[in-house]
């Protein structure tokens, strides 16, 4: 059985600029930190497969060249493989904690959801972010170890009121505790009828602070559209409930 190739994800954008170019031999010019990666981390040397991703659904083998090129060994038009895009886009939006941010969204990314949107909800205790260009790194090194063809988004960080007032297609979903008798969050996906589920669509799953969300952000949420769920019956973490809530809606996708 062939070794499976460690994988770098280079953006569409560069691609295309290789499509334009004179450059022949499909060969793709890498940047320091890409040749850094490869050569420090992986240890690969000259004439070394890896696998070479667009974070667009397409895949092709290459080898590192002497020259610090990536030489594709299939056409740029024609990928080893190439996966559309799920049908059913997943978004999770979370409170931003003030503490396992990163690891949240690592662990988001392994369980494919398709969009991180950070908000800032009355009872949030961490910072604003400003690290945007540091969290879509952590994307793009999640995407890579976890073999996922599709980068996930990470969406602006925004008020949760404005988040809540905003248009969103799809069905919202609000997790919501200390309130009796909600549905949990599974059951919640099990009522989508089976025609929805075959046109596809959107989920959105909104995840607050640790003190849950205040009065104001239940009320603007659920006068536009979203819809309370619960969890379980203990309270958790933030981190613990995004990851919680992610690993359920992968999972529901992945049994359509």
């Amino acid at each position: 059985m062939a070794k499976e190739r460690r994988r770098l994800l280079v953006p569409p954008a560069r691609l295309g600029a290789l499509a334009g170019s004179s450059l022949a031999l499909n060969q793709l010019p890498l940047l320091e930190s890409e040749l850094h990666y490869l050569r420090r981390v992986l240890r690969l040397r000259q004439g070394d497969g890896f696998a070479l991703v667009d974070g667009a659904g397409r895949l092709w083998h290459a080898a590192l060249t002497a020259e610090g090129l990536a030489q594709l060994e299939q056409p740029l038009d024609a990928p080893l493989q190439q996966l559309d895009a799920p049908s059913w886009r997943l978004e999770l939006v979370v409170a931003w904690p003030k503490r396992d941010g990163e690891l949240l969204l690592r662990m988001a990314c392994e369980l494919g959801i398709d969009c991180i949107t950070p908000v800032i909800a009355e009872r949030s205790t961490a910072p604003e972010l400003r690290s945007h260009e540091r969290h879509q790194t952590i994307l793009r090194e999640a995407a890579e170890q976890c073999e996922r063809l599709w980068l996930p988004q990470l969406g602006c960080q925004q008020r949760a009121v404005e988040l809540f007032a905003a248009p969103r297609p799809g069905l919202r979903l609000l997790p919501t505790t200390r309130t009796e008798g909600l549905p949990l969050l599974a059951a919640a996906l099990g009522h989508l009828a089976n025609q929805d589920c075959q046109m596809g669509q959107e989920i959105t799953v909104a995840v607050g602070p640790e003190g849950g969300w205040s009065p104001l952000e239940q009320e603007c949420a659920i006068s536009h559209g979203w819809q309370p769920v619960s969890l379980g019956p203990t309270i958790l973490r933030t981190s613990t409930a995004a990851v919680a809530a992610a690993a359920q809606l992968s999972a529901w996708r992945a049994a359509l």
